[in-house]
């Protein structure tokens, strides 16, 4: 057995291990109980810190590099799992497990980022080459982002509050995802908004019907229902979502970051942050933003007075007498798409069964990339409906990778869509990757955009699957956070052409195939209120950098404040910033990335026009020069191979024109 696949099945213990037959990689552990997982953590935490103490014994030589590395490795088979089971598991207990599980092991890592004996072995290594070089200057920026050059005193701080902001973010996303907040409605008030969305729903003693805010919910009722008062209660519940204690929490972590950044002597925790990134420094990343601002200010506006005199027609009511609201916009825009376009997202449905799109999306990657998926039987998950997939290379039938996907809603899941690397890639290691895909989506089928929404976290999927980097550190997404969105949102626009489109018929014979004038027509729609959207994200990004630059300040009040200065101002009594989980986690003074890699990713994009959508020429030089290089080069180089030449951001401002 291969040692990592030695440790994995030491640490499942009594939990039951799902193996597939030549499945790369360990299988998925399962638990019963709660107690089950808190076992495996603290069987997984003994297993850590006794491979840490050997590390720590072995001399810095040649081969200290890569011992390191299996170090990593194998903290991700021992983790990882057991971690990301707080966002899919049904049952709340082993959700609850695991989540004590993840701030364990948080508090684990934040003292190896401490650990001098590591630090002091790094700094005495001589690279071999420009990889180990690239690998060096990362270990040794995170353990002195960790805090191991501080003083004792300092050192302890930064430990304690790496500690607990982990804890508090925690706390956020469970407030979310575990709120479970459902809004009442009378069928009445659903007119417009398909039977298939809510004939199922609970209902209360009153018989209204109970209808929650998961996105094949809530997105029908806001774009759809002809009652103005329906899309706006439930606007007003998923912008609140999260509520008055995220707010408090979200105080305190920005708080606490600010206070973390001064021990290292930055000047805020965003200039901490974004100087590691492609963006390298704060001023940088907001000239960028104001760019963007006045590319798309005025077409906002535009658009919006467009939006205000359709609401003023449907209405029969004087242009002068009508205002737009927030809980309008996604409604008049749709009613604008369907008359201007005569684009129905929801016709798309029938066209794009969930599970049959997921093929569709498999048989892209396959003809673009040259590789192969097949699904693996009989394999117990957290869920009986998640599946087990195997990502193999088409020519030489080598087993790749493994991919774990969850394609429905249920109460308590996490309720968006995203991908988890949950185990990197090494060619040196011999070690394949595992990532699991979680999405929401209609069983009745998918929109257009849901079809792109699942081809955009699909990519981030291939990015850990087709890494084929030396060590693990630098495998698939451990790039730059700034450019990590850019090979997904690349794919994107894949779903906009017709020929692509067609590959629908090669995994569902029997599928009606979506009509050519459908697609031209959501392709001649998919501009509009493009500025709305846009603004939108720039205000999120700007948000997101205002927060965590200068002095703390009071997330709520900011966020009016800023809010309140766009075209549709701020609502009273909502509290969007309570369930923005990205500026509290991971994506703190880094949303600006969604934006910044958008820029990356249409300039790649250009590679492909001139009708290379499917040229597995083009496809496969991008699988070996961006994806299975990971970050073995910086992004800019890493495009610079792909490209021929520096990427520039003509094609992004083109775009925001049309």
């Amino acid at each position: 057995m291969h040692p990592v696949m030695a440790a994995a099945a030491a640490l499942l213990g009594s939990a039951a291990i799902a193996a597939a037959p030549q499945a790369p990689g360990p299988a998925f552990p399962t638990f019963k109980t709660a107690a089950d997982l808190k076992a495996a953590c603290d069987r997984g935490l003994d297993t850590a810190t006794a491979a840490l103490r050997q590390l720590e014994s072995r001399p810095a030589d040649g081969g200290w590099l890569a011992a390191y590395d299996r170090f990593n490795g194998q903290l991700e088979d021992l983790g990882y799992p057991l971690q990301f089971l707080s966002a899919v598991h049904p049952d709340k207990p082993v959700r609850d497990a695991s989540e004590a599980c993840e701030q364990r092991w948080t508090e684990f890592q934040s003292s190896l980022g401490q650990n001098e004996k590591l630090f002091k072995a790094a700094r005495e290594l001589k690279p071999r080459d420009a990889i180990d070089r690239e690998l060096l200057k990362t270990t040794l920026e995170g353990f002195e982002d960790a805090g191991v050059a501080l003083p004792p005193a300092q050192r302890e701080r930064a430990k304690a509050l790496n500690d607990r902001i982990a804890a508090l973010g925690l706390e956020f996303d469970r407030n979310v995802r575990d709120a479970a907040v459902q809004v009442a409605f009378t069928e009445a008030e659903l007119k417009g908004v398909p039977e298939a969305v809510w004939k199922n729903a609970k209902r209360d003693p009153e018989g209204r019907l109970l209808l929650g805010v998961d996105y094949p919910t809530y997105h029908p009722v806001l774009q759809l229902a002809d009652s103005t008062s329906a899309r706006e209660r439930i606007w007003r519940a998923k912008v609140n979502e999260g509520g008055e204690a995220n707010l408090k929490l979200l105080a305190e972590i920005t708080r606490l970051r600010k206070e973390y950044a001064s021990l290292f002597g930055a000047a805020s925790w965003a200039d901490f942050v974004v100087r590691r990134r492609m963006a390298e420094s704060v001023p940088k990343a907001q000239a960028f933003l104001a760019e963007v601002k006045a590319a798309v200010e005025e077409r906002e506006r535009r658009e919006l007075d467009e939006l205000r005199r359709a609401k003023a027609e449907h209405l029969g009511q004087p242009l002068d007498a009508v205002r737009m609201e927030r809980w309008d916009v996604p409604f008049y825009t749709e009613r604008a798409r369907k008359a201007r376009y005569s684009v129905d997202q929801e016709a798309f449905r029938p066209y794009f069964p969930p599970q049959e799109s997921l093929l569709f999306c498999f048989r892209l990657i396959e003809k673009l990339m040259g590789v192969r998926y097949e699904r693996v039987p009989g394999v117990t998950l957290w869920h009986p409906e998640a599946q087990t997939w195997r990502v193999l290379d088409a020519k030489t039938n080598k087993p790749l990778a493994t991919l774990w996907l969850d394609l429905y809603p249920r109460e308590g899941k996490y309720n968006h869509a995203a991908v988890w690397s949950m185990r990197s890639g090494s060619t040196a290691a011999r070690r394949t990757p595992q990532a699991a895909l979680v999405v929401n989506f209609d069983r009745q089928g998918l929109t257009l955009d849901e079809l792109e929404t699942l081809l955009h976290e699909l990519g981030h999927a291939v990015h850990n699957n087709l890494s084929a980097t030396r060590y693990g550190q630098q495998a698939g997404t451990s790039t730059k956070r700034d450019f990590v969105e850019a090979p997904s949102q690349m794919l994107e626009d894949w779903v906009y052409d017709k020929q692509v489109l067609k590959l629908f018929g090669e995994v569902c014979p029997n599928c009606k195939p979506v009509p050519d004038k459908m697609i031209e027509q959501a392709k001649a729609a998919r501009d509009y209120a493009k500025g709305i959207q846009q603004s939108r994200q720039h205000l999120f990004a700007s948000y997101d950098l205002a927060l965590y630059s200068g002095e703390p300040r009071d997330p709520m009040a900011l966020w009016a404040q800023m809010e309140g200065a766009t075209p549709l101002g701020h609502v009273k009594g909502t509290m969007f910033p309570a369930g923005f989980s990205h500026i509290a986690t991971n994506y703190s003074a880094g949303y600006y990335g969604y934006l910044w890699s958008l820029v990356v990713a249409m300039d790649m994009r250009t590679a492909f026009d001139g009708g290379k959508r499917l040229d597995p020429q083009v496809g496969r030089r991008y699988r070996d020069k961006v994806l299975g290089n990971g970050s073995q080069l910086p992004p800019a180089a890493l495009v610079k191979e792909f490209l021929g030449r520096d990427f520039n951001s003509k094609a992004f401002f083109e775009d925001l024109k049309k």
